[in-house]
């Protein structure tokens, strides 16, 4: 067979596979070159009501807001925090759980939802608590008010230092209940920072608020947050609503140990609510994921330290890290420790020394506090004058000692 004929067919026979190959080579190239779809995150659900929030409440990550800065009218909500001082002076041993309360007429008498106490009777602390958190009783709530600060409007001045306190910009108190008042107000981005206090500050206590239903003078309420019927990954928080204030809840909720917390304030009914807050847990947990960086105490570097009785300092963070992200974007997160150069003895445990930055891509996620794990004291003379002389060639050097 002429050579020609022979390479014909041969060619003939070889241009496919070439062509295939170079089609193969062509496509890994261009699967490396174009960018991979990163996980997409829908706008926000529209919420029926005058303001909202939602955020993760380990990171406190805002995931989705719409006026949450608008000063209303809280109702019920206010409740929220005379729980919350009944709970720090339970915590702090200024009262106890099986301590009695005298109930003054004032407080019988208080108009609103009520717990159904009776005038001169005398009430545990525990019964009041409850009768706050479950049933919203106004006239329970003026109780705890007159016996932890005399009166009702004493109290309004404590709720409101510790409003300022706990870095409540927008929020101002008049009363224990949450009965209308033009100066009493709140936001739902304050309300969601206090439930983030309640749940943190006394996780003892907070079982309470997923109670379904507390009797009392035999008689039987059931909490109006209607969530914790339908959804059993709901465990609080707290409803209002007068005719000013509309219908409000504040909804935490936790999955797979992601917690959120959601506020909807001004909704047009108990079942608008109970909606409005589903569509906002639903998005959060959906969409994103919290993860668990740093534990509080973690060893994240050991920086040379000059003049110190030791040679290096343990440094971390003084509380748990937690990020809150776009589900499936873990891979893409980085950490960069930026240290305090030139470290000197004497540091005392818990000296800031430096930032921890995180970020998703190139974008900064948080920042955290770098502080000292241990307290080292200077070292002596001739320990400082012979890192005086090892700094000065380090320097020098570049850093070869």
């Amino acid at each position: 067979m002429p050579i020609r004929v022979l390479f014909s067919r041969f060619r003939s026979r070889l241009f496919p596979l070439t062509l295939l190959g170079l089609l193969l080579v062509v496509s890994q190239a261009l699967a490396q070159a174009v960018p991979q779809p990163q996980t997409l995150i829908p706008a926000s659900p529209q919420i029926a009501a005058k303001s909202w929030i939602l955020l993760d409440a380990d990171s406190g990550r805002v995931l989705a807001e719409h006026n949450a800065d608008e000063r209303l009218p809280p109702a019920s909500l206010t409740k929220l925090m005379t729980a919350y001082l009944v709970e720090r002076e339970l915590n702090r041993g200024n009262i106890s759980l099986d301590d009695t309360v005298r109930v003054s007429e004032n407080a019988w008498r208080t108009g609103g939802s009520k717990m159904f106490i009776e005038v001169n009777t005398e009430v545990s602390i525990r019964d009041l608590l409850y009768g706050i958190i479950i049933q919203s009783g106004n006239d329970a709530s003026v109780a705890v008010a007159e016996h932890l600060a005399g009166g009702e409007a004493p109290f309004a001045d404590m709720m409101n230092q510790h409003a300022s306190r706990l870095g409540l910009s927008n929020t101002q108190f008049v009363n224990a209940t949450g009965l209308p008042h033009p100066e009493h107000y709140s936001t739902a981005r304050d309300l969601a920072l206090l439930s983030q206090y309640i749940i943190d500050d006394y996780p003892e206590h907070y079982a309470i608020y997923a109670e379904k239903y507390f009797t009392y003078n035999d008689i039987r309420q059931p909490n109006r947050n209607r969530l914790l019927w339908r959804d059993p990954t709901v465990d609080g928080l707290k409803t209002g609503h007068t005719d000013e204030a509309g219908y409000c809840l504040v909804a935490s909720a936790e999955r797979d140990g992601m917690r959120l917390i959601s506020v909807v304030m001004g909704t047009s009914s108990e079942e608008a609510r109970a909606q409005e807050t589903q569509k906002l847990l639903s998005y959060g947990f959906r969409y994103y994921e919290t993860l668990e960086l740093y534990e509080q105490g973690a060893v994240l570097n050991t920086p040379r330290i000059w003049g110190g009785e030791k040679d290096e300092l343990r440094v971390g963070v003084d509380r748990d890290v937690a990020m809150t992200l776009p589900r499936a974007r873990n891979q893409e997160l980085s950490a960069r420790l930026d240290l305090r150069p030139d470290l000197t003895a004497p540091i005392s445990l818990g000296d800031r020394v430096g930032t921890l930055e995180v970020r998703l891509g190139d974008e900064i996620v948080g920042e955290q506090p770098l502080v000292a794990l241990e307290s080292i004291e200077e070292g002596g003379l001739f320990k400082r004058l012979f890192d005086q002389v090892r700094r000065f060639f380090s320097s020098l050097l570049s850093g070869w000692f």
